[in-house]
């Protein structure tokens, strides 16, 4: 089980795959990439899941550029 406080700041709701990895004698844990593909869309390069994923709200596409910012 991880920590409320910690599933928030890493943006993990319901089901989500993680990475665990060593480092430094240190267990990381991240969220795992989502494979994906350019497609072009109307004349504009965009990056499309592979899989399907829920969208994202307005609040956490904020709170990604925010933690991205820091």
């Amino acid at each position: 089980m991880i920590p409320k406080a910690l599933r928030d700041e890493l943006g993990v709701h319901g089901p989500t795959d993680l990475e665990l990895t060593a480092s430094d004698g240190r267990l990381e844990l991240t969220v795992a990439d989502v494979p994906a593909h350019v497609e072009e869309q109307e004349g504009f390069p965009v990056i499309v899941p592979d899989q399907p994923m829920a969208p994202l709200s307005v609040a956490e596409a904020r709170a990604a550029v925010e933690r991205v910012r820091r």
